[in-house]
């Protein structure tokens, strides 16, 4: 069985919701990509007492656990002392830390505040983690089954120390057998519908299946035993796929490099030496903006005129508009794709989160159309995203031979 490890986040801006705590998240996928079960995730705040019977219960349970934050100069930091207590490990002044933390504030030609030094008490024969990227240093110390490690809360310090140091100490301190993952990327379906749709598979009880609903995608994970049978994995990833169908723009974890819609695209059009024109209205930029950077977008233009007349259009009107709108751009750009995205339903429409917006895709290939429609609701934010999103999924399903 894999070691278990436990995510403890330390602060009263988490506890109290000001703060979301997004480390725990981070650092729980790492902690599975290693190969630990993760079995706890747990906040308190700035509370000497709780900081302390916690540790004590942690080092009771689990083989690792990873703490975030408490580690500033300031009273309400506490996680040192907590530490110095509950596994009676007095703090001592660390003199390299201290010169590190002296050596940041001189660099940014400042005076280092005298409460700083407190950040230089680590407990009694804690193995300190130097912190290049800020004035908390972190430490890491074994008490009775558990390997602690205790890091600052701030994310830009907090990832690339764990990345760089504590990630391959963890690799040789515990013996970790990685499980495979394996995520199937959609665009369009909601986690509802994916779920109606895969109800009928028989999962093995030891794959492990779950779902992540972003702003660019919805994602089905399926994390296999390290040990998994190859055919039957494939087996398995083979089945979901043929059940999510055309919704599926790309399958990560069976060797394949992939990433998101813009970057599936960028290879198909690559690969077939297409160039793209786009005109979009309202994503106003948004689509061209995840397109930024990639050779084959010749031209991308916000047509506010067209906006305007188009919002009061019947279907039959708006596609007539489309169509001609594509050919006069593929004319005078002479790209070999052009993509049209046009609305109806008008602007108090678009601005009313409970209100409805019918959004048109065209596009163009050679002398050939080919055209979606979607019907798009809630905030204005949401409505531009999932415009530009599904507007680029048109072209994805015309690359990838896709029913459109």
């Amino acid at each position: 069985m894999n070691p278990t490890l436990e995510i403890f986040s330390q602060g009263e801006e988490i506890v109290t919701g000001q703060t979301v705590d997004t480390n725990a998240a981070w650092l729980s996928q790492e902690a599975i990509h290693c190969g630990f079960t993760v079995t706890r995730h747990t906040a308190v705040g700035d509370k000497l007492t709780d900081l302390i019977n916690l540790l004590l219960d942690i080092s009771e349970r689990a083989d690792c656990c990873i703490c975030t934050g408490g580690l500033g100069p300031t009273s309400d930091d506490l996680t040192a002392e907590a530490v110095a207590q509950a596994f009676n490990r007095p703090l001592k002044f660390d003199a390299i830390a201290f010169e590190q933390i002296k050596a940041f504030f001189v660099r940014r030609n400042r005076v280092m505040p005298e409460v700083n030094r407190k950040q230089a008490m680590l407990p009694e024969t804690a193995t300190r983690i130097d912190n290049a990227w800020g004035t908390a240093p972190g430490f890491s110390l074994k008490h009775q089954r558990c390997w602690f490690v205790f890091l600052p809360g701030v994310p830009s310090e907090m990832k690339p120390l764990f990345l760089d140091y504590v990630k391959p100490d963890l690799l040789t301190r515990f013996t970790l057998q990685l499980p495979q993952l394996v995520t199937l990327k959609t665009i369009g379906l909601g986690e509802s519908a994916i779920q109606e749709l895969i109800k009928d598979i028989q999962i093995p009880f030891d794959v492990q299946l779950g779902f992540r609903a972003g702003t660019e995608d919805v994602q089905t994970k399926l994390l296999f035993p390290f040990d998994y049978p190859s055919a039957a994995l494939t087996a398995l990833v083979s089945e979901f796929s043929q059940s999510l169908g055309d919704y599926v723009f790309a399958i990560d974890g069976l060797g394949e490099v992939t990433d998101d819609l813009a970057f599936e695209v960028d290879k198909l059009m690559t690969v077939k030496n297409h160039t793209l024109a786009l005109v979009e209205t309202v994503s106003h930029g948004l689509l061209a903006a995840k397109c930024v950077g990639y050779d084959w977008l010749v031209k991308a233009s916000y047509e506010q005129g067209v906006i305007q007349s188009a919002q009061a259009m019947g279907s039959a009107e708006l596609l007539d508009t489309a169509k001609g709108l594509a050919r006069d751009v593929q004319e005078k750009t002479g790209v070999t794709s052009v993509l049209v995205q046009l609305y109806s339903g008008g602007k108090e429409a678009l601005r009313d989160k409970d209100q409805s917006i019918n959004v048109l895709s065209v596009l163009l290939v050679g002398n050939r159309f080919y055209e979606t429609n979607h019907t798009i609701v809630g905030s204005l934010n949401r409505k531009q995203n999932q415009a530009a999103l599904l507007t680029l999924d048109l072209l994805r399903r015309y690359l990838q031979g896709k029913a459109i």
